[in-house]
């Protein structure tokens, strides 16, 4: 990913919310007509008196055309920048465009207001037939943002999930984190400008070690980064503190010192454990999480939670540590199979109730005989998907990175879920345990008074759409997991803390004494 281009309407507010997206993605920010402004020493309404359009709008091309040759910034283009088709064609190689829509009457309010002198204030037919006139154009471009109304502020976070990048300084270390497609090409790139090092160790599973190793490599070093690469074993029986030692292992083979880093190329076993790795290694050293699988990509592969289980319980062994980058390429979802793409459903599902109900109109775009993303279209949606999933997941990390508080709502489901995946011995895959715990932790919602009788079956209801059984195993009950569930690691003064679903979008953290 390079620039972010944002685009549309004159008054849509491109250079305000442009300016605050830089702010939280830690980027410089470019307002392309002040360039031209600069370039040509006159301002704007002087070019055009005296070049007409034809010579503001070469002008404009070559500013358009100097920025795409720079490192990533933030810009924000002129009302009709892209209406020429080689001006477009020049952004969107060398970016993503967000494109804002506005109505007609808060387009004048904003413009009669504004601050300055607006070319168009008070023309409001100079206004309407222009746009008028580039209605189609800006309805052109799929990424839209409506900014008709909400706070600049809410309206840049908005912008954030439409470009599936964010950056999250609240960890241990700063978090880049990007979620879209192609993305696993422009590795070595983004690690050359984090700085990270010469020198990298890159862990893959035994499933993504044949398809991602050596491109995940080639384009490390591409950049200049020495690569070694070592292969786990896949699957939860081998997050163990023994593939850590192997990990280290390899770290040790491959001479890592303190400024070098590690990657992981996986799902969230993969990463939990080259993160764990990661942050032991000579107390700690830089590492980058290529997500490859959906349940990771909107969840584990964010946020900094590292480690490994013990055989009495899960993730008790561990450490925070944020991945310095985090690369979500959904064209590596491809190969996933059914059942994991339902297990990452599960999280995503899981997010729609702690913060985003209106996600859950999105799992249409996996309906049918067969839940897989093979048969999503067009592609870009699946990327949608998953970045408005993942958004709650970087909001409750940017608020609270260690878990003391609002983050602890992302374990909805994981209490009840992680009990029902260790008396399975694992034979019930992560997602699938989630859905069922977080409609149990509806049942004992309603069993403490907290909820109406019917919740349980609304909770299950999407979680059944998409596949995923809603159940305890046969012979299992609530009251038969409570040992387990006591071995829990968000305990506190002995009592166990659930994530409990009141309502949708209505999560609360609520002590339950079992």
């Amino acid at each position: 990913m390079k620039h972010l281009f944002l685009y549309g309407p004159p008054g849509s507010g491109k250079s305000t919310i442009g300016r605050l997206l830089a702010v939280r993605l830690g980027l410089p920010f470019t307002d392309l007509d002040a360039v031209i402004v600069e370039m040509a020493g006159r301002p704007i309404p002087q070019i055009f008196a005296e070049e007409g359009e034809p010579g503001f709008r070469a002008r404009e091309k070559q500013a358009l055309a100097d920025m795409a040759a720079r490192p990533r910034h933030i810009v924000a283009l002129g009302g009709g920048a892209l209406l020429n088709p080689e001006c477009r064609d020049l952004a969107e190689a060398n970016g993503e465009v967000l494109c804002l829509a506005c109505t007609f009457e808060a387009l004048c309010h904003r413009i009669d207001n504004a601050p300055g002198s607006r070319p168009l204030a008070g023309n409001h037919a100079a206004l309407e037939k222009l746009m008028a006139s580039r209605a189609a154009h800006y309805a052109s471009f799929p990424r839209r943002l409506d900014v008709s109304s909400g706070t600049p502020e809410t309206l840049a976070e908005a912008a954030e999930t439409l470009f599936g990048a964010w950056r999250i300084d609240s960890g241990d270390v700063p978090s880049l984190v990007f979620a879209g497609r192609n993305l696993i090409s422009g590795l070595g790139e983004e690690v050359a400008s984090l700085g990270l090092g010469k020198r990298a160790v890159v862990v893959c599973d035994a499933n993504t070690d044949p398809l991602y190793g050596e491109k995940v490599e080639s384009s490390l070093r591409a950049a200049g980064v020495e690569t070694f690469r070592t292969v786990i074993a896949a699957g939860e029986s081998t997050k163990t503190l023994a593939t850590v030692q192997s990990i280290w292992g390899a770290f040790l083979r491959a001479g890592l010192a303190r400024d070098d880093f590690a990657v992981a190329v996986g799902g969230g076993v993969t990463g939990d454990l080259t993160g764990f790795a990661a942050a032991t290694w000579m107390r700690g050293i830089r590492w980058v999480n290529v997500s490859t699988t959906l349940l990771s990509m909107v969840d584990a592969s964010t946020g900094g939670k590292t480690g490994c289980d013990l055989p009495e319980a899960k993730n008790l062994v561990g450490a925070f540590h944020s991945p310095s980058l985090v690369l979500a390429d959904v064209d590596t979802l491809a190969t996933l199979p059914a059942r994991e793409v339902r297990c990452g459903l599960a999280e995503a599902i899981k997010h729609a109730f702690i913060a985003d109900p209106g996600l859950l109109e999105s799992l249409s775009i996996f309906e049918g005989s067969s839940i897989g993303v093979a048969g999503v279209s067009p592609a870009n949606s699946l990327a949608t998907f998953v970045a408005r999933a993942l958004a709650v997941k970087v909001h409750c990390v940017r608020e609270d990175p260690l878990e003391k508080n609002i983050r602890g709502k992302l374990n909805l489901g994981h209490t009840v879920g992680h009990a029902v995946e260790i008396v399975s011995n694992f034979t019930i895959q992560h997602g699938e345990a989630v859905a069922i715990g977080t409609v149990e932790e509806a049942r004992l919602a309603v069993r403490l008074g907290l909820a109406s009788a019917d919740w349980p079956e609304r909770v299950a209801a999407p979680f059944a759409r998409v596949g995923l059984p809603t159940t305890l195993p046969e012979g299992c009950t609530f009251e038969s997991l409570v040992p387990i569930m006591k071995r829990d690691k968000k305990k506190k003064g002995g009592v166990v803390r659930f994530a409990l679903p009141y309502a949708p979008g209505d999560v609360r953290l609520t002590p339950v004494d079992l």
